[in-house]
């Protein structure tokens, strides 16, 4: 019977000691850090090294652009609220 092998590996976002089985690793798996609650991905198994996912960057970015999309509506409608009282005037 084999032991099971654990590594340890430094989260490469707040460097919190991360124990792992590196036989059961695969290159692209993903992590989650219990420290930090960074989302990982292994990018090297020989040797292990894992680096911060850049999905949740994207994500983050695509939410900010929607979020800039309510910005500018909301400033519409207040130049339409505008308009509408200048008209009530006249």
């Amino acid at each position: 019977m084999r032991l099971r092998e654990g590594v340890m590996v430094n989260c490469p976002m707040c460097d919190a000691v991360i124990d792992v089985d590196e036989e059961e690793l695969d290159e692209g798996d993903s992590l989650i850090c219990e420290d930090c609650g960074a989302n990982l991905s292994v990018s090297s198994v020989s040797p292990l090294e894992l680096t911060r996912e850049t999905e949740d960057e994207d994500d983050e970015d695509e939410d900010i652009d929607e979020d800039d999309d309510f910005e500018d509506d909301d400033e519409d409608d207040a130049e339409e609220e505008e308009d509408e009282e200048e008209d009530e005037w006249k």
